[in-house]
């Protein structure tokens, strides 16, 4: 056997680690689960191929009692995992999406991206901005009976709360037309490098100018923060949390922008990075919950 195949190559322990001979090993996924009729929250999820070639899928979520009458907020959610690892379809993620649109009564999206290295960043970005341009001109009805496109909000979490800023700004850019409004963005614990070069990324992003990419270090670029045209911004961090300084520069970039929309932080003390995915039933990750649900209900 050739000794050198268990050679490392690249080491970023926890999430994956690349070895000489070209194998890629990521963190193990939490469990992948089909969509369902939830007993708990009574929210119903479905699966929907937003594309075949690139491979992008979403899942949709909706509460059990709504009617074609009244339509609900629209949150595009977007999953963390450095990029790497997770998806949409993970326990994780849909057990969250369940309570999520249950607490705040609103439609949701989930993406199911492709992920790095396999496909390297920007595959995630423009699978995320697809999504998007399908949420606008699809015909399914969950969202054209039941979805406000005036009313848009997107979300994520660690790598995909810095997706949603980057498809927030592009959005400022370019729009998607069909009456499409993001109205504002929630970014939960978000991956961004402000202070040194962040070698994962440079590994997943083979085409980044380094430190001074504004897609990960949005204070690089203000100008494109001072454009973004959502009404409202919050950013979620957390006390123990290894990216919270990351959180708070991005809160403090944003500010110092000259953005014109309202801006609001909220730390939960004493917990770490994406708490509330790994014990949802916890006080903290609760109160989590229904902030997220009054930003998107506050008018």
């Amino acid at each position: 056997m050739d000794a050198t195949q268990d050679e490392i190559l690249h080491d970023f322990y926890p999430i994956l680690r690349v070895y000489k001979d070209g194998r890629i090993h990521k963190k193990t996924t939490t469990p992948i689960v089909p969509p369902s009729d939830d007993p708990q929250t009574t929210v119903r999820s479905k699966d929907v191929v937003i594309s075949t070639n690139p491979k992008i899928a979403a899942r949709l979520y909706l509460p059990k009692t709504t009617t074609t009458t009244t339509k609900l907020p629209l949150l595009i959610y977007i999953h963390g995992g450095a990029f790497a690892i997770e998806s949409a379809f993970s326990t994780l993620y849909h057990n969250h999406l369940n309570s999520l649109t249950a607490a705040a009564n609103i439609a949701a999206v989930s993406i199911e991206y492709r992920l790095a290295p396999e496909h390297p960043i920007p595959a995630c970005y423009d699978d995320c901005w697809e999504t998007l341009k399908w949420v606008a001109d699809t015909p399914d009805p969950w969202i054209r009976n039941h979805a406000d496109l005036s009313r848009v909000f997107l979300a994520g979490d660690s790598a995909g709360a810095n997706i949603a800023h980057n498809i927030m700004v592009r959005f400022s850019e370019n729009g998607v037309g069909s009456g499409l409004k993001i109205v504002g963005m929630a970014l939960i614990h978000p991956f961004f490098s402000f202070d040194e070069e962040d070698k994962l990324w440079m590994f997943l992003c083979p085409g980044t100018s380094g430190l001074d990419d504004p897609r990960m270090n949005p204070a690089a670029d203000p100008e494109l923060l001072a454009k973004m045209v959502c009404e409202k911004v919050v950013v979620c961090t957390a006390g123990k949390d290894h990216l919270r300084e990351r959180g708070w520069s991005y809160y403090e970039a944003l500010k110092k922008s000259g953005w014109g929309g309202k801006l609001q932080i909220m730390e939960s003390e004493d917990k770490e990075h994406c708490f509330h995915l790994f014990n949802p039933t916890s006080e903290k990750a609760q109160a989590l919950v229904s902030f997220l649900s009054s930003f998107v209900n506050q008018n």
